[in-house]
């Protein structure tokens, strides 16, 4: 199986995965979900996968997320969901994909976790 990394090369954090991928000797498929957004399934899936709650997924320091009143606690998944495809920038990164399975490396020393041996 290949590595993915769900990449934004503006955030430290994923610039910093990237790099600890490369120096293990892994050369991973790059998505910018900024340019090409993952599906609604395959968010879903990257989230469970991970182990988190779609919440735990949201970038809740992006301005638009409070602009768009996800910060209510009343915000069913499915509403969360639709905001990330429709603004990914709400999308918390780097997500990685290995053949150990899906973290979102936040911080970027979680990736160690998932590291193909």
């Amino acid at each position: 199986m290949s590595t993915t990394i769900y990449h934004n090369p503006r955030c430290g954090t994923s610039r910093t995965v990237l790099e600890a991928l490369r120096e293990a000797g892994v050369t991973p498929t790059i998505v910018e979900y900024l340019k090409t957004p993952p599906s609604r399934d395959t968010l879903k899936d990257l989230i469970a996968r991970a182990g988190l709650s779609v919440r735990d997924a949201v970038r809740a320091k992006e301005p638009i997320y409070q602009e768009l009143g996800l910060d209510a606690a009343d915000v069913s998944d499915d509403r969360l969901l639709d905001a990330m495809i429709e603004h990914p920038i709400l999308i918390n990164r780097p997500f990685v994909v290995t053949s150990r399975g899906a973290r979102l490396c936040r911080p970027a020393e979680v990736v160690q976790e998932i590291l193909p041996e």
